[in-house]
């Protein structure tokens, strides 16, 4: 009988900054996840072909899937803070030697309401650009849905994703912490076009402290993450749903917030 529920499971290895590679894979093979995204700052460093095919081989071994590769490559450049930004070559390079299916990028590195039509037009043009380049190898590009970039609105995302009418071009998806559950899944709904993964966490504003968050078990949000997962079940995606950060990085938190994970998964065939 074929399998109704396509939604696997996995991990993102930036949240185990501190860990090494063999730590991770042995902690994702203990959780009964099904793969994971490195990371490029630290695990897997953006040119660093040689480490890539390592990491690639020991996660293969070891019976996980290699579900994207988490670039801090931004489209259209980066304009604030620190401007080195990776040229996607080496990128793209790396991600080839890893064996991944995708490369995670970011939406520029302005929020959408102090982007102009200009700088619209800069990170479509550059995101058409890199993905001509990755479509050659086979790797899709996906960005990251985050705030302070053209994805921090289900609106923005959703224009720029229709400026850049690229087949080769998708995006995560994460819940905006600044919006309520059915705001939530919403913003999911808006995003099942082009849905890549997702990622898994279940934080909540300071009720004490402005603009910080907190970090909860993933059991506290299980529901919302029941109701989110059925949703993309219902449109007939087949993402990696991975946990994100875990409550104060601990390996028991993970190893919870991993059966929750399988547990939500479960129940929203």
């Amino acid at each position: 009988m074929e399998e109704i529920n396509m939604i696997r499971t996995g991990l993102l290895s930036v949240t185990f900054r501190k860990k090494t590679p063999e730590e991770i894979i042995r902690l994702v093979q203990q959780a009964g996840l099904d793969g994971i995204e490195w990371g490029g700052d630290i695990h897997v460093p953006h040119n660093d072909a040689k480490r890539a095919a390592e990491v690639g081989k020991w996660t293969k071994e070891a019976g996980l899937a290699l579900t994207s590769f988490g670039s801090y490559y931004y489209t259209g450049g980066k304009t604030r803070g620190n401007s080195d930004n990776p040229r996607f070559e080496n990128v793209l390079e790396t991600a080839i030697a890893l064996g991944v299916p995708a490369i995670r990028v970011w939406a520029g590195d302005r929020p959408s309401e102090e982007a102009d039509e200009q700088w619209r037009r800069t990170v479509a043009d550059d995101t058409r650009r890199i993905a001509d380049l990755a479509a050659q190898a086979g790797i899709t590009i996906d960005f990251e849905y985050h705030n302070h970039t053209l994805t921090d609105t289900p609106a923005s995302a959703e224009q720029l994703l229709r400026e850049i009418d690229h087949t080769n071009v998708r995006s995560n998806w994460q819940p905006p912490l600044e919006m309520d559950a059915a705001q939530r899944l919403d913003s999911l709904r808006g995003m099942l076009p082009w849905l890549a993964n997702v990622h898994v966490f279940h934080w909540t504003p300071s009720l004490t402290e402005q603009r910080k968050l907190v970090q909860h078990p993933l059991a506290e949000g299980k529901e919302d993450w029941i109701a989110f997962l059925r949703t993309i079940n219902q449109a007939g995606r087949s993402p990696f749903a991975m946990l994100e950060f875990v409550k104060g990085e601990s390996d028991e938190q993970f190893l919870q917030d991993a059966a929750t994970l399988k547990e939500a998964v479960a129940a929203s065939e």
